[in-house]
């Protein structure tokens, strides 16, 4: 495919986003009725499709409208590139821009539409992260760094970044986690890698490592990942000796943790049923995602009022569905990669006026700026 082709299937699939499919299912969509596409194009479409998700309302602006053929157009502006040369009408290539489409953007841009933030949300934004309002919702503009996990009880960390080098993967380490690598060359080689394939490392944030390094010492403590999902936590966990037990709500989410596990050389339970009591029970709740925006754009706009008291009422009962899971004297953590005070310190706010038994210990507040996604953790301790 030529790059113009490219752009004009970017644009085609974010049309589909906008009348309302999910941005992974129009990309699978789009490349399963495009084989002619290889795997160089795919990954440009997507690039250029999640670029255009991540600064959708500015790239508008700079477009002049809200449409595929727009964001296109607003990208090519925003990179300095030269529209005509994309717009050529040959072949595969969009369309001859318009004499109204070719005309320069002068209109004002309002704060929040130039940091890409839902107006609706704005206030809480503003409330949660203050002075750093502006600087945190720029840096969600951005594409994520990738970062791995060592799986430090088989390879250390120099090992892992040695072994990667030998499959052409340069990666250094991350300050955030003694587990953690940011990738910084070839990380599209990663998946089909030795160490990848032998369990020696896993794809993983490196504020969620973060998350885990700030745990008491798990060293044979029995431990329960209360909201697994797909188990990059567990399998953090049991790397620092844990004796991990898994649960999710939605037991097909964890159906891919028993096959890392064993990639990973690691003992874990999953579990419908947990019984307790635990010395550390780990809530990594449902949530926005708010900080996660750069990796999963589409969430930032899809999120509505609606759902996020839905998710507020849900994080609640959760935390005091597990408060008794906990043993006297143990330790209940709860996490989200959420930005939001109405996700993270109102809740545990809420939460230890209603449960007298456990006291707060410390807070971890992690965002971009930072290096990794936003993360917050609160680590509370049950009184013996």
């Amino acid at each position: 495919m030529t790059p113009a082709a490219r752009y004009q299937a970017a644009a085609d699939i974010i049309d589909r986003i906008l009348a309302g499919a999910p941005a992974e299912q129009a990309l699978t969509g789009w490349a399963r009725a495009s084989r002619f596409a290889g795997s160089k194009d795919r990954a440009a479409i997507r690039d250029h499709v999640f670029d255009m998700l991540r600064c959708k309302r500015s790239l508008a602006h700079l477009g002049g409208g809200m449409s595929g053929r727009a964001l296109t157009l607003g990208l090519l502006r925003r990179d300095g590139l030269d529209p005509d040369a994309v717009f050529t009408g040959i072949g595969h290539a969009p369309a001859l821009l318009t004499w109204a489409e070719a005309t320069p953007v002068t209109a004002p841009i309002s704060e929040t539409a130039a940091l890409d933030c839902p107006d609706w949300l704005a206030p809480e934004l503003r409330r949660s992260l203050g002075s750093d309002f502006a600087p945190i919702m720029d840096a969600l503009r951005a594409r994520a760094p990738v970062f791995l996990r060592v799986n430090t009880a088989r390879i250390t960390r120099p090992e892992a970044m040695a072994a990667l080098q030998a499959e052409g993967i340069a990666a250094h380490p991350h300050p955030l986690a003694d587990t953690a690598l940011e990738v910084t060359h070839n990380a599209r080689a990663i998946h089909r890698s030795a160490p990848y394939l032998d369990g020696l490392i896993e794809l993983q944030d490196a504020s969620s490592q973060a998350v885990i390094a700030a745990l008491p010492d798990l060293t044979g403590a029995r431990v329960l990942d209360y909201c697994a999902g797909g188990g990059g936590k567990a399998l953090a966990m049991a790397a620092r000796g844990a004796d991990v037990t898994a649960h999710d709500a939605a037991p097909r989410r964890m159906a891919d943790l028993p096959a890392r596990a064993r990639r990973a050389g690691a003992q874990i339970t999953v579990t419908q049923n947990p019984g307790g009591p635990f010395d550390l029970v780990l809530v990594d709740a449902p949530c926005s995602g708010s900080g996660t925006w750069r990796r999963s754009p589409d969430a930032k706009w899809r999120l509505t009022a609606g759902q996020l008291d839905d998710l507020r009422r849900t994080q609640a009962t959760i935390l005091a569905d597990v408060a008794e899971l906990v043993r006297p004297g143990g330790w209940l953590a709860y996490a989200t990669c959420s930005l939001l005070c109405c996700e993270n310190d109102d809740q545990i706010t809420a939460f230890l006026h209603a449960h007298p038994a456990y006291r707060l210990q410390d807070t971890l507040g992690l965002t971009p700026l930072t290096g990794g996604d936003g993360f917050y953790m609160a680590l509370m301790a049950r009184t013996p």
